[in-house]
């Protein structure tokens, strides 16, 4: 019965996706909604960047309408996983509204890093506040079991970290959708392992939708009107939606079993979260602000380095995260888990190495972009940093 049921929530899901995506595509181009090319995106024609904006209904909609049908059949008031649930969804949907309604002001009029940070802040609160947080951190760097007024901050930042993570990479063509399938296939497993029902519906009806998306935004033409990007709304949603699995999966790690599915559950986010760190350090050590857009990302860096199909850099990036799920799957229950960090860290920085070194070789040219182009294509964030002001132009 309950496969039966996820099943019906994947492909509600899709169903719906399928309804809503061109209802959003008619009107972003009735409404000349479009995310315009500029300096720093790929892309070189007007695409709509509101489909995002189908991802919280559809979801909502899938997993209370198969919840409800389950509860017809389910004794819920006697199993108190039903009940703690529906008192953590109350607050996840809490924050997802906002995430969305932020993401949706963003993708329509711009907001400022601040108060995007600040929402992102109270969203990843709630989360915690539902009792979803990490106690422990399994070994990493010798730490096991960490009191509350550790482990709630640290998860707060862990939520925004990864939450940021899959809007700042959403920079080709199914890219962030394309990891965020994996994470969620990867979750939905390890969802499944654990015969967690009311939690496997969740990662499937965020999958339905998601992967209807995907194929919109990969396959879509622009010049027909076809093509599709999440925009902020979807990222940030998305985001969202893998932390808290993740952290979910994270807390009962009790024995080898639970502590070798939270290294595989952060392992299915490891290219995202490695390369906003490492964009991140590179902009400080250049003496630039952090939150300073550039062509640093390790999609834009492969296309500096010579690839010229982002086809082709989607699927190397995508593989390269596959191949992180697999390797710290296979060494978790070998490995001590911050040895396996240390690994991850170096075969990943190995990795930027031999890029650029490609870079070098076809003569990619810089990272940053002139600060006039940054003004024109971020005002807000440009007002924030004082760059509508200071038209020097930032070199590495």
């Amino acid at each position: 019965m309950q496969n039966w049921l996820l099943l019906g929530g994947f492909v509600l899901s899709g169903l719906l996706g399928l309804i809503i995506l061109p209802n959003i595509l008619f009107v972003s181009h009735k409404k000349h909604l479009f995310d315009m090319p500029d300096a720093r995106k790929v892309h070189t024609a007007p695409v709509p960047r509101l489909g995002g904006l189908a991802f919280l209904p559809v979801i909502l909609v899938t997993v209370f309408l198969i919840m409800g049908i389950y509860l017809f059949v389910t004794d819920f008031q006697n199993t108190p996983s039903l009940v703690r649930f529906f008192q953590m969804l109350m607050f996840l949907f809490a924050g997802m509204t906002l995430l969305y309604l932020v993401g949706e002001a963003d993708d329509l009029v711009g907001v400022g890093y601040r108060y995007k940070f600040l929402v992102q802040t109270v969203a990843a609160a709630l989360i915690v506040l539902s009792g979803n947080w990490l106690g422990s951190f399994a070994g990493l760097f010798g730490i096991e079991n960490v009191p509350a007024w550790i482990g709630m901050p640290v998860t707060i930042l862990a939520i925004i970290f990864i939450t940021n993570a899959i809007n700042l990479i959403d920079g080709i063509d199914g890219l962030a959708s394309g990891l965020s399938i994996i994470s969620l296939l990867t979750l939905t497993v390890l969802l499944l392992m654990n015969s967690s029902f009311s939690y496997t519906l969740f990662a499937v009806a965020t999958l339905g939708i998601v992967l209807v998306f995907w194929f919109y935004n990969v396959f879509g033409n622009a010049m027909k009107g076809h093509k599709l990007f999440m925009g902020d709304t979807g990222s940030l949603t998305l985001g969202y939606i893998l932390s808290f699995l993740t952290i979910h999966l994270s807390q009962d790690i009790s024995g080898e079993h639970g502590k070798w599915q939270m290294i595989v559950a952060f392992s299915s986010l490891l290219v995202p979260m490695f390369d906003v760190v490492r964009v991140s350090l590179h902009r400080i050590r250049k003496g630039r602000s952090p939150f300073l857009p550039d062509k640093n990302h390790i999609h834009h860096k492969l296309i500096r380095a010579g690839m010229k199909k982002t086809g082709h850099v989607l699927v190397t990036i995508l593989g390269i995260d596959l191949f992180f799920i697999v390797f710290n799957a296979l060494l978790a229950g070998r490995l001590n888990i911050t040895l396996l960090l240390f690994c991850d860290i170096a075969i990943y920085t190995s990795l930027q190495f031999i890029i650029n070194r490609f870079i070098r070789k076809n003569n990619g040219g810089p990272s940053y972009i002139p600060v006039e182009e940054l003004a024109k294509s971020e005002p807000e964030l440009a007002k924030e940093l004082g760059l509508d002001k200071d038209r020097r132009t930032i070199s590495e």
